[in-house]
C-alpha cells in the first residue's frame, strides 16, 4: 500500500521544472498588462503608467494589453520552467552537502545566479518574440513587423536573420536574468529564514508572502538596468545607412550613459516595481502552494 502512495520517480524528478513553469505562467497571466505598460514607457511613451495604459486601450482596444502572452507564455514555459527547477535541484544538492543546515548567502546567490543565466539562455527566443510583439506598434507603420503571433514571429526571425537572429540581445538577457534571480531567489530564502527565526511558522502565510514581497523589490531593483538595455537591443532597427543603433550591450551602455546619464537606466522604475515585484510573489507564492495542492492527489 505505500509502494503504491509513492509518486512515481519520473514525476519527483520533472516536479520541480513542472512547477516552476506552471507559477510562472500563471502569474504571468496575471501580470501581462502592466508587463505591455513597462514596455511602452522604456520605448518612450510618455505620462503615468494609468496614462498609458489608457492610451494603449483607446487607441487599440483591451485586448492590446495582452498582446504578446503568447510569447509570454512561452518564455515562462522555457525560461522559467527552467530556473526554478534548476535552482531548486542546486538548492536541495547543497543542503545535502550541508548536513541538511540552511544554506549561507553566498551559496544561495550563486545558485541563483546560475539558474538565472541557464534559463535566459534556453528562454532567450521567445524573450525576444515577445519584447518585438509588444514594442510593434510603437513603430513607425512602414517598419512594423506585423507579426500574426508567436510561430510567425519564429518563422519570420529565422527566416530574415537566420537562426542567431533568435538569440539578438541574449548576452543582456543572460545577466539582467543572472542579477534578477540572485535577487529574487537568494533573497526569497533569507527573508524567510529571518521571519521563521522571528517565531513565524515555517512555511506560513508571513514567511511566504513577506519573503516573496522582499524579493520582488530588491529583484526589481538589480535587474532593471539590465532589462532596459536589453530591451533597446532587442527592439533596435537599422539606421538609414544600414548600420545598427548599437554594436552590443557594452557600446549600448556607454552610449546612453554618455548621452543620457545614468538614471536614464531606471526610467519606468515604479511600473517595472509594480510589474517584477507582484510576478515574483505571484511565482514564489504558487510555487509554494502547487506542491500543498498536489499531496492531496498523492504527487
Amino acid at each position: 500500500m505505500s509502494n503504491q502512495s509513492q509518486p512515481p520517480a519520473a514525476w519527483k524528478a520533472a516536479k520541480p521544472f513542472v512547477n516552476g513553469g506552471l507559477s510562472g505562467m500563471l502569474a504571468t497571466c496575471i501580470i501581462q498588462p502592466i508587463d505591455m505598460v513597462k514596455v511602452r514607457i522604456q520605448l518612450g511613451a510618455k505620462g503615468s503608467p494609468l496614462a498609458v495604459g489608457a492610451e494603449i486601450v483607446r487607441k487599440d482596444g483591451v485586448g492590446a494589453l495582452y498582446k504578446g502572452l503568447s510569447a509570454g507564455l512561452l518564455r515562462q514555459a522555457t525560461y522559467t520552467t527552467t530556473r526554478l527547477g534548476i535552482f531548486n535541484m542546486m538548492s536541495e544538492e547543497l543542503k545535502a552537502r550541508n548536513n541538511g543546515q540552511n544554506l549561507p548567502l553566498w551559496q544561495k546567490a550563486v545558485a541563483g545566479l546560475s539558474a538565472g543565466g541557464i534559463g535566459a539562455l534556453v528562454g532567450s527566443p521567445a524573450d525576444l518574440t515577445l519584447i518585438r510583439m509588444q514594442a510593434d506598434a510603437t513603430l513607425p507603420v512602414e517598419q512594423r513587423r506585423n507579426y500574426k503571433g508567436v510561430a510567425d514571429a519564429f518563422i519570420r526571425i529565422v527566416k530574415e536573420d537566420g537562426v542567431g537572429g533568435l538569440f539578438r540581445g541574449a548576452a543582456p538577457t543572460v545577466v539582467r536574468a543572472m542579477s534578477l534571480n540572485m535577487g529574487m531567489l537568494a533573497s526569497n530564502d533569507q527573508a524567510k529564514e529571518a521571519i521563521e527565526a522571528a517565531g513565524f511558522p515555517k512555511g506560513g502565510t508571513v514567511s511566504v508572502l513577506g519573503g516573496a514581497t522582499i524579493a520582488g523589490f530588491i529583484a526589481s531593483a538589480f535587474s532593471l538596468p539590465f532589462d532596459f538595455i536589453k530591451t533597446r537591443l532587442q527592439k533596435m532597427t537599422p539606421n538609414p545607412d544600414g548600420t545598427m543603433p548599437y554594436k552590443g550591450p557594452i557600446d549600448c551602455a556607454l552610449q546612453t550613459l554618455k548621452n543620457e546619464g545614468p538614471l536614464k537606466f531606471y526610467t519606468g522604475f515604479p511600473t517595472y516595481c509594480i510589474r517584477i515585484a507582484p510576478h515574483v510573489v505571484f511565482t514564489l507564492v504558487f510555487m509554494d502552494a502547487l506542491p500543498k495542492v498536489q499531496k492531496n492527489f498523492g504527487l
